[in-house]
């Protein structure tokens, strides 16, 4: 009876993690998902790009700041010493790396925020999975199946519909906004097939944290450079925008899905982030007054049968 009832226990435990893992990732795809609805909003003040992006980074800045001095501090977990030691090279890495994969892919992202909808922004950046499939395949020569072909072609036949449905309703920015999204979405997916050694080394949250800490300071130099006074100079609600974008839209969907991953897995945590493109649309609708088409409908749920199709395990 005493074996059956720790049985018992061990079960509503265990599945209490996993929904709590389920809980925490799908938030955190959905706040993140809020991304481009915050900026929106801030552009709508006239805030330039490169003002809207060092406002996000000086709030965030902190959140990494105290990330990088917790893992350096904390004990060995889960087969991963957190305190192992830099390499020569590292510290030139993590640059490059914060540079590539959080500075310019944020940066590109928000310039193409301007000129096309957020329903559109959020289903090219899903992309990712795809772009990350064709770069390790020319750069670390892995093969690509007959399946993942289908599951691409499926993925970006959505995005087609999806960018001729933004063309014809918002005008000729339309273009020129998707490639540079779509150059983020490169811009990113390099950045996370470059760093695949040294976060088996040095940790996930560890390179995260200081590879941010670097796109920070990038992206309020950049400020600094092109228009120092914008930065001092807006008003309240850009910066209590700014504040969420910081702290619900970046911060904490970091670091929730992170908690996600550690009780579900990466698998399932990636099925649960398709909740994204869908949670953005519907957010677009409710906040900016987005008109929600169905061709836009149809062609988000191309792009998410594709990705499901190309993340998804094989049995």
């Amino acid at each position: 009876m005493t074996a059956v009832r720790t049985a018992s226990a061990d079960q509503l435990a265990s599945r209490a993690t996993w929904l709590a893992g389920v809980a925490l990732a799908t938030t955190g795809a959905v706040l993140f998902a809020g991304k481009g609805i915050v900026a929106k909003l801030i552009y709508r003040h006239g805030v330039d790009a490169q003002t809207l992006i060092a406002l996000r980074m000086v709030f965030s800045l902190p959140f990494f700041v105290i990330a990088a001095a917790w893992v350096a501090y904390r004990t060995p977990a889960d087969g991963i010493d957190s305190r192992s030691p830099w390499q020569p090279n590292d510290a030139w890495r993590v640059i490059g790396l914060g540079l590539l994969g959080y500075y310019l892919a944020s940066y590109l992202d928000f310039l193409g925020l301007q000129y096309v909808s957020v329903g559109l922004e959020r289903v090219i950046l899903y992309l990712n999975p795809t772009l990350v499939l064709l770069i390790s395949a020319i750069a670390l020569r892995r093969p690509i199946s007959r399946r993942q072909w289908l599951a691409m072609s499926i993925a970006y036949c959505g995005v087609i519909l999806v960018f001729w449905h933004d063309l014809s309703a918002s005008g000729a920015d339309v273009p020129l906004g998707s490639a540079l999204i779509f150059g983020s979405t490169v811009a990113y997916s390099i950045y996370l097939v470059s760093c695949g050694e040294m976060v088996r080394r040095l940790g996930a949250i560890r390179l995260m944290a200081w590879a941010m800490i670097v796109s920070c300071i990038a992206c309020i130099a950049q400020a600094l450079i092109l228009s120092p006074a914008a930065l001092f100079s807006q008003p309240a609600a850009v910066y209590q925008l700014s504040m969420m974008n910081a702290v619900l839209c970046t911060v904490m969907p970091v670091f929730l899905t992170m908690m996600g991953v550690e009780r579900i897995g990466t698998p399932v945590a990636s099925q649960l982030g398709m909740i994204g493109p869908a949670a953005t649309i519907g957010m677009g609708a409710m906040f900016l007054g987005e008109a929600v088409d169905p061709v836009q409908l149809i062609g988000t749920a191309i792009v998410i049968a594709g990705i499901f199709v190309l993340t998804a395990r094989s049995r």
